[in-house]
């Protein structure tokens, strides 16, 4: 595929945008690594528990990020930087208040949200120290996740690479002191990464206020841009809800399967986040690309720069694939993995490598829609993707975890078809401010 100037725009923000991406999933896997070589299997199965809690809060508000990120495009494509540098503080804003609303309504519900899972006694113990402590980084978090959209949206994501990088090594040096030496058992863990994420936050806070004072912007709450923040993101708040509710169910059986299954599944869900964040990569790039276009009213470079990072998502998909497969049989090694666990982690590892393609499609595709502004139909979307795959889920549920694989597998592929059906319309594109 010969490299074109459409493709260096596209790897401009894609490249970096891919460290950054993939530093989100590493601070994870980094804490599965130490904990499974210092606290052992009942440890990692914990984190599985508390982790997917923590990423679907989280990830409940990735609309920060991503609506932040196509409302600032556009804005910078029609010429209004001012209004753009304003959706970035008031997304700032926004992040701080749900991060707090979110510590004070999920802090007393942490044993009966951990009981949901199913899990033994000593792992939800775990679970739930891991868990009220890394609430208290959720405020920091959320920063994070609209400080990286206000830059994206400005075409910069040298700069999130930068914080990502920095921050993920900060976690790693924390978690391995305070687990391995200070031997603070998996509440080391969570601490580390409470203070890698604060740390994190704070350099987003100082670039947003630098950026807003060069451009006359003030930094007091501005509750109307607050409200409409909110308000926009609704919509992307289903879609995420939706891809919870599938991810949530698939730990929830995986969880009645047995501790040697729960662990496997929580060590390959990381692997494969790790992969859609690499993949994701493009979608960023399709975001910044499609809101700029968009908003400059220029819909052919809009539908060719969809061609390519398609293309793009395809080759990379592939790539991945065959990264798992090579890696495949080294992984259980790196997590410590006892007999039992390895033995299934080696098997579900071919379909989290198998389905790569489709996802690098499913991603990107979901990345132009996103920056285009196409809230609406990715809410409804989701739900009927989400729909399509619960009878594949609950068919799975008495069979094995590479069969509930297969059946995340299924959720793909209906994304696949929706997503595809959209793009190859017109109703998503909408020009101007």
């Amino acid at each position: 595929m010969p490299i074109t100037s459409r493709d260096r725009e596209i790897l401009r923000l894609a490249v970096p945008a891919f460290g950054a991406l993939v530093a989100e999933p590493l601070f994870l896997l980094a804490d599965y690594a130490i904990v499974g070589h210092g606290l052992g299997t009942t440890a990692v199965g914990a984190l599985g528990v508390a982790g997917t809690v923590l990423t679907t809060l989280v990830n409940l508000c990735v609309f920060l990020a991503y609506g932040t990120t196509a409302s600032v495009a556009r804005q910078t494509g029609a010429g209004h930087h001012q209004r753009a540098m304003r959706h970035g503080v008031d997304g700032i804003w926004l992040a701080l208040a749900i991060g707090a609303a979110l510590i004070a309504v999920v802090w007393p519900l942490a044993p009966q949200v951990v009981d949901l899972f199913g899990a033994a006694p000593e792992q939800a113990e775990q679970a739930v120290t891991y868990l009220r402590i890394s609430l208290l980084g959720t405020p920091a978090m959320l920063v994070v996740l609209a400080g990286t959209g206000v830059l994206r949206g400005l075409q910069d994501t040298v700069t999130p690479l930068a914080v990502a990088a920095g921050s993920f090594a900060l976690n790693a040096v924390l978690n391995a002191w305070f687990v391995l030496v200070l031997d603070w058992g998996i509440a080391g863990s969570a601490w580390g990464t409470v203070l890698a994420q604060t740390l994190g936050a704070a350099v987003y806070v100082a670039v947003v206020v630098r950026g807003a004072r060069r451009l006359g912007v003030p930094l007091r709450p501005h509750p109307a841009g607050i409200r409409q923040a909110g308000t926009a993101g609704f919509a992307l708040l289903i879609r995420t809800v939706c891809l919870r509710v599938v991810l949530l169910v698939a730990m929830m059986i995986a969880t009645r399967m047995g501790q040697a299954e729960l662990a496997a599944y929580a060590i390959a869900t990381q692997v494969w986040t790790m992969l859609a964040f690499a993949l994701d990569a493009i979608a960023i790039a399709g975001q910044a690309i499609t809101g700029r276009a968009l908003g400059a009213g220029d819909v052919a470079a809009t539908r060719a720069a969809t061609r390519r990072m398609v293309a793009w998502g395809v080759w990379s998909g592939a790539v991945l694939a065959l990264l798992v497969l090579a890696a495949r049989p080294l992984l259980p090694g790196v997590f410590d993995a006892d007999p039992l666990v390895t033995e299934q982690l080696l098997a579900v590892l071919w379909p989290v490598a198998l389905f790569q393609p489709i996802c690098g499609v499913v991603f990107v595709l979901d990345g132009v829609l996103i920056g285009a502004g196409d809230q609406r139909y990715l809410a409804w979307a989701g739900v009927w993707t989400t729909l399509a795959y619960l009878p594949a889920a609950a068919l799975a549920s008495g069979l094995d975890i590479v069969a509930l694989w297969c059946a995340l597998g299924v959720w793909m592929v209906a994304r696949l078809v929706t997503l595809a059906r959209r793009a190859t319309g017109s109703a998503w594109l909408v020009v101007g401010a």
